[in-house]
């Protein structure tokens, strides 16, 4: 009898590519380089937990502390942060063509969904809505600095969220939020990194979290040390030194076989982690995106002629997943949205 187990193939430690050959048509910037800011990145801020976690937390290092209180809907989770690392990728990136920024961040909730890999489905948009209510919710004490401020008040991850508009079905299409100070700071003062990509393909929260500390402290070094026990914190973990290095111990197995984490690679020995950068890094392994599917200004106008009835943005929504979703290869996007627009019709109540 043949142990049916043994010739199964392995699980990828990564999440599917739920996007494939998507174009990131994120806000009015394309391809927005993926950017996190230093503070959160230093400090554990973010919950691993994939459950409510309703535990305060303080972090002490040297003169810095940081204290995270959670709200009635628990921490800001780490998948949660894909929120505020989109929204400070745009930034930057209208910094980069020298445009003035705001705090007041306004997006269309498919375009994150895409950009950060995460499901577009009515179950996408409704943990949208959670992270939303778990960033606004937590409360930050700190006396970290940021551009040479310090706060000692608390605050949350966002001052406010608004969905500005909805579709028939429930699913929110436009997403206006207000940043806290202490992250536009960081914005304003460019204290941000530059995330590999593929940083949204990693399925466990610890993973990225690992990421994040090798990302900000080992950067391009040839090494950097840390004591087990010390990661385990800075990682915000709650699990025993043992069971900590247990965990670590998986992953470093998992990118042995399949090769998953971006551009690091961690070793323990003894109670040491030594963090390496890889030879060659993953951030070309990911395919670009494709052209915008920008839509001239009057379009909207002729498509509620021929799809009367409509919300027209929910429609562009439906036609831009559509099109990803199929990879279909658009010459004329106004030409092509209107033939989709003319086949959907009257709205029928």
């Amino acid at each position: 009898m043949t142990n049916e187990s043994a010739v199964l193939p392995a699980r990828s430690p990564l999440l599917p590519d739920r996007h494939p050959q998507r174009d990131l048509f994120v806000c009015d910037i394309v391809d927005a380089v993926p950017k996190a800011d230093m503070a959160s990145m230093e400090h554990p801020v973010f919950s691993l937990s994939t459950k409510p976690d309703m535990r305060t937390r303080r972090y002490e290092r040297g003169d810095n502390w940081i204290q995270i209180a959670p709200s009635r809907q628990g921490l800001a989770t780490v998948h949660d942060r894909d929120i505020l690392i989109y929204c400070i990728s745009q930034c930057i990136g209208a910094l980069n063509e020298g445009r003035k920024v705001s705090r007041h961040v306004r997006f269309k909730a498919h375009d994150l969904l895409v950009a950060t890999n995460r499901q577009t489905s009515g179950r996408g948009y409704e943990l949208l809505r959670d992270a939303l209510r778990r960033l606004k919710g937590t409360e930050i004490e700190t006396s970290i600095r940021q551009g040479g401020k310090e706060h000692l008040s608390a605050f949350g991850l966002i001052s406010a969220f608004e969905i500005v508009r909805e579709t028939r079905d429930g699913r929110m299409l436009d997403v206006e939020i207000t940043l806290a100070d202490w992250v536009f700071d960081a914005i304003e003062n460019n204290n941000v990194l530059t995330l590999n990509r593929q940083y949204f393909f990693l399925r466990k929260p610890l993973e990225r979290r690992l990421y994040e500390i090798a990302r900000k402290h080992c950067g391009a070094q040839s090494q950097w040390k840390i004591g087990l026990e010390l990661l385990r914190d800075k990682c915000g973990s709650s699990s025993t030194v043992k069971e900590f290095r247990r965990l670590l111990g998986k992953i470093i197995d998992d990118d042995g076989q399949h090769d998953h984490m971006p551009d690091y690679t961690f070793l323990i020995e003894e109670d040491v982690v030594i963090v390496r950068p890889k030879k060659e890094t993953h951030q070309s392994a990911l395919p670009l995106p494709l052209a915008s599917l920008r839509l001239a200004p009057d379009t909207h106008e002729d498509a509620r002629r021929l799809a009367p009835g409509w919300d027209m943005h929910h429609l562009e929504d439906e036609w831009r997943a559509w099109v990803l979703e199929k990879a279909i290869s658009v010459k004329d996007p106004d030409k092509h949205f209107l033939a989709f627009c003319k086949k959907r019709g009257a709205y029928k109540r």
